[in-house]
C-alpha cells in the first residue's frame, strides 16, 4: 500500500530550497516510481504550444508530444479530469508509447485554474490502479501545484 500522504510531504520538503518545476517534477517522478509497486512509467507531460510535451520521468522511453484529446494523457488534459483506465487497450484512441503498458492513471496539474500538465503513471498489469490510488495521486498533484514555481514557464 502506497503512503500518498508521506509522498506528498516528501515532495513538499524537497521543493523548499528550489521550487523550479524541473527538479521538483524530476524528484516527484523518482519518488512515485520507487514507492509504487508494479509500474513501468511515472512522469509528467507539460503544456507547450497547445499540446503536451514530455517532461521529467522515470521508466522506459516515452512519446515526446501528445495532442489534447488524444490518448489517456490528452483526454485527461483536454477534459481536465483524472483518467483511471483499467485496460488501456480498451481505451478509444490509446497511444501505445510502450506496448508493455496495460493500465494507466493520469491526473491534470493546474496553475491559476488552467491545466498546465499531467501526471502520468503506467503499469504492465491490468487493473493496477483503484480509487485509493486516484485520491492519493490527486493529493500528490495538489501538493505539486502548491509548491512548484511555474512562473518562468509559458504554457501556450
Amino acid at each position: 500500500m502506497t503512503d500518498y500522504k508521506l509522498l506528498a510531504a516528501q515532495i513538499k520538503v524537497l521543493a523548499e530550497d528550489e521550487p523550479n518545476f524541473i527538479p521538483v517534477l524530476s524528484n516527484a517522478s523518482a519518488l512515485l516510481y520507487d514507492n509504487m509497486e508494479d509500474l513501468n512509467w511515472a512522469g509528467f507531460y507539460l503544456m507547450d504550444k497547445g499540446s503536451l510535451l514530455l517532461g521529467p520521468f522515470q521508466g522506459k522511453v516515452a512519446c515526446i508530444r501528445i495532442q489534447l484529446g488524444k490518448g489517456v494523457c490528452g483526454t485527461a488534459a483536454g477534459n481536465d479530469e483524472t483518467q483511471l483506465v483499467a485496460n488501456v487497450h480498451e481505451f478509444a484512441g490509446h497511444i501505445a508509447c510502450d506496448s508493455a503498458s496495460n493500465s494507466e492513471i493520469v491526473v491534470p496539474i493546474h496553475k491559476d485554474g488552467k491545466v498546465v500538465g499531467v501526471l502520468d503513471i503506467d503499469s504492465p498489469s491490468l487493473n493496477r490502479f483503484n480509487e485509493e490510488d486516484k485520491a492519493g495521486l490527486e493529493l500528490v498533484v495538489k501538493t505539486l501545484e502548491e509548491v512548484i514555481d511555474f512562473s518562468a514557464v509559458s504554457f501556450n
